[in-house]
């Protein structure tokens, strides 16, 4: 891979970018296993806590409001500062969290808890964007995101399945004292990273001031459109997330290990379609061809919840889609931070609290009344919208000189 480094970057040796490649999924995958882990216990806690399935739900709720807000205070920190600190930082404060957690009394304290999960899992979710377009731009980051991404399809694939086999034999606090270890693991293995943002790049001024890199994006409309764009697909995958433990376990019989190991093969489509998109000669043909893809997955889907009931229909087109999110996640990813490399860590804030926030919104609403019908009415509403924004990304200059 011909690799385009900024200049206080000598040539990398092949073990210094393989380590590279590593730390960066690894970082990734802590913030998909916040939510992805623990997911299959979500119909257990129900039980535990004694509460409904929107308030349980509430727990990923939380855990994306943390991992939005993180990365929006975050963001302009790395960037003044620079990466390493903002890791650090992070990372502890995720492992307190995870093991305040394992104690919680309530459902609401521990709702509580995962908020702060999701501010620690921030740091280390939104540098895995970060550290690549401090490095690399044009077509060479596009491919080491959608490599990271591709590798990284292992996190979410493998995260419910670890998840569910420790929920069935240890229950639910197990988890949370796994992913503390998780974090632990991470955090020793920090020191070996280079800090990838030099002191002469650095935000100049007060700490207030590096927050004004946000206005500067704001008003960018190539950026903000990819970030929208990925914002609403990646609201697919928290609906689906959120609603795929009660689909499969409370309406199809499924253990939580057996959903953990569904949910787990399915990852790995998205994975694969993150690598696809590099098959395409611009990233925004490869969105255009995915959100179609996605829209006619989703179409049938929703078909097939209010009216088949089949669990191999059911994961027929969840596959599909999946595989057409994973080629619309490298293309936004890769579009908007092209757009936005030379203020990385808000650029970074902004599009990782782009899907937050609509995970957010969407991860309750699939557990109203009927789960079927609601979480079609979601996948529906979703995939509309992502098809607007389609055709505005559409419409934009050829990406990536």
């Amino acid at each position: 891979m011909n690799m385009q480094q900024d200049s206080s970057t000598p040539a990398a040796s092949l073990r210094g970018y393989g380590f590279l490649v590593f730390y960066l999924v690894v970082l990734s995958a802590l913030g998909s296993f916040v939510n992805d882990m623990f997911s299959p216990a979500l119909p257990s806690m129900c039980k535990f806590f004694s509460c409904s399935v929107p308030t349980v739900q509430m727990g990923l709720t939380a855990g994306m409001c943390g991992l939005g807000l993180g990365q929006v205070i975050l963001g302009p920190v790395s960037d003044k500062y620079g990466r390493k600190p903002v890791l650090v930082g992070s990372l502890c404060v995720f492992i307190v969290a995870a093991v305040v957690s394992v104690f919680s009394p309530t459902i609401h304290f521990f709702i509580w808890c995962r908020f702060f999960q999701g501010l620690g899992a921030a740091g280390g979710y939104f540098l895995a964007r970060t550290i690549p377009a401090d490095r690399f731009q044009g077509r060479t980051l596009a491919k080491i995101m959608a490599l990271v991404g591709a590798i990284n399809g292992f996190a979410p694939a493998s995260a419910p399945v670890l998840g569910g086999v420790i929920s069935d034999h240890w229950g639910w606090k197990a988890i949370f004292v796994c992913l503390a270890v998780f974090a632990v693991i991470v955090l020793a293995l920090s020191p070996r990273l280079k800090e990838s943002l030099p002191a002469e790049r650095r935000t100049p001024g007060s700490l207030l001031s590096s927050f004004g890199g946000f206005k500067v994006l704001l008003k960018n409309k190539p950026f903000i459109i990819h970030c929208s764009f990925k914002g609403i697909s990646l609201g697919m995958l928290f609906a689906y997330i959120s609603a795929s433990p009660f689909i499969l376990q409370n309406h199809y019989g499924y253990s939580q290990t057996a959903y953990g190991v569904i949910v787990g093969i399915n990852a790995l489509f998205s994975a694969a379609g993150s690598m696809a998109a590099l098959r395409f000669k611009t990233l925004k043909q490869a969105a255009h061809v995915a959100t179609l893809i996605v829209a006619v997955a989703v179409a049938g889907q929703a078909y097939a919840l209010w009216n088949i009931h089949s669990v191999w229909v059911f994961e027929a087109l969840m596959i599909v889609m999946l595989f057409g999110l994973g080629m619309i996640f490298t293309a936004s990813n890769t579009l908007a931070m092209n757009e936005g490399r030379q203020r990385a860590g808000e650029a970074s804030a902004i599009l990782g609290l782009s899907g937050y926030v609509v995970g957010a919104i969407v991860a309750p609403l699939v557990g109203l009344g009927n789960i079927l019908h609601s979480t079609a009415i979601v996948f529906i509403a979703l995939a509309a919208i992502a098809l607007l924004l389609n055709l505005l990304a559409y419409r934009l200059p050829t990406d990536l000189n």
